[in-house]
């Protein structure tokens, strides 16, 4: 597990892997940046085939924090963690306390949060060994909880933004979207969409959260293998990444793909693929950001719910700036976004 020779290596400041027999606990910590301020990003539940694929998935989920983080104009740089599901993994208050120690030893450099396979109770957990965790219940009046809803928020006002740009629509009444993975960010998505007069085409890995959405939203069950290409007006993935590829983007019978999951794009060069096929691409780590804008706004208790709701709004209009200078230029938006970020970043 040589992080230096991994592929996803992005000249990382520190990459922590972090052992402890006792509890069972097996994670890695990646800060890509703290140029713009703490690295921030969540920390991931997951059961990876080798450690190479969770150090890999670390590397790559935490050079884009820096970019989310630096495209929504938050004092954060990029981190993110994993925690590996091994076969004898028990979830037990001690092992996330041994994570939190971990995170804790970083002094501050490193901020962890919810992510996928994770809870606001678990992080309640994390955050009895360090104080550098976010995603803890709300104060009164104040930002806090579960991100999830926070995200979700701005993938919608991003659907409605490329919408807007490729459609010539007003809004997504009357259009269907086929939404890839239902669990907490795809859940409150399709109540968004849902109570916008979108139609639904869902599905998920675990068929009780698929049954859930079809009975409240009155959406369509589809299959995991079938769901990227339905042929639908907007593809939302909400799962897990490298989704679009040489192999995939061929079969999409979709104008838009506008979702949550991070890292969408199997290698860059499909942002072009994506462009050539006449498909518009909402960059992923610039419209599933409203989760992070939340996070900040707790960690820095700047903004109350409100306010963060506006902040997170805001996705729209960032991602109707990139659609119009990637027209305007030729270039696919993952390009486009990519630079913005990088000179947000140098420029600090």
């Amino acid at each position: 597990m040589a992080a230096f020779e991994n592929s996803a290596f992005d000249n990382h400041e520190r990459v922590v892997f972090c052992n402890d027999k006792k509890s069972g606990l097996k994670a890695i910590i990646a800060i890509h940046s703290t140029t713009l301020g703490p690295a921030a990003g969540g920390c991931r539940l997951w059961s990876y085939e080798s450690d190479d694929a969770a150090l890999t998935d670390v590397l790559r989920l935490s050079q884009g924090m820096s970019y989310k983080n630096a495209m929504a104009g938050l004092n954060f740089g990029g981190g993110k963690a994993v925690i590996m599901k091994t076969p004898d993994f028990d979830g037990s208050d001690a092992l996330y306390e041994k994570f939190g120690e971990f995170v804790d030893q970083l002094q501050g450099d490193y901020v962890t949060a919810e992510d996928v396979g994770m809870s606001v109770s678990i992080m309640q957990t994390i955050g009895r060994s360090t104080k550098y965790v976010s995603g803890l219940p709300p104060k009164e009046g104040r930002a806090g909880g579960d991100p999830s809803p926070k995200t979700s928020w701005g993938i919608f006002k991003g659907i409605d933004a490329a919408v807007r740009f490729k459609l010539g629509r007003e809004n997504v009444e009357d259009l269907t979207v086929a939404v890839q993975g239902v669990g907490h960010v795809g859940y409150y998505l399709s109540k968004y969409l849902s109570e916008a007069g979108a139609k639904l085409v869902v599905a998920d890995i675990d068929e009780q959260r698929v049954r859930r959405v079809c009975d409240e939203f009155g959406a369509v069950a589809s299959s995991l293998d079938d769901i990227l290409f339905e042929s639908v007006d907007v593809v939302a993935p909400c799962a897990l990444g490298a989704i679009l590829s040489e192999h995939s983007i061929p079969r999409l019978r979709t104008e838009i793909v506008a979702g949550g999951a991070n890292n969408q794009l199997a290698v860059g060069a499909d942002g072009q693929r994506l462009s050539d096929a006449g498909i518009l691409y909402a960059p992923d780590y610039v419209i599933n950001g409203g989760g992070i804008i939340n996070v900040s706004s707790e960690y820095y208790g700047d903004l109350d719910e409100e306010e963060v709701m506006e902040s997170v709004a805001q996705i729209g209009p960032r991602l109707t700036g990139i659609f119009e200078e990637a027209a305007a230029t030729g270039k696919p938006t993952n390009v486009i976004a990519d630079t913005m970020a990088q000179k947000i970043i140098a420029a600090a």
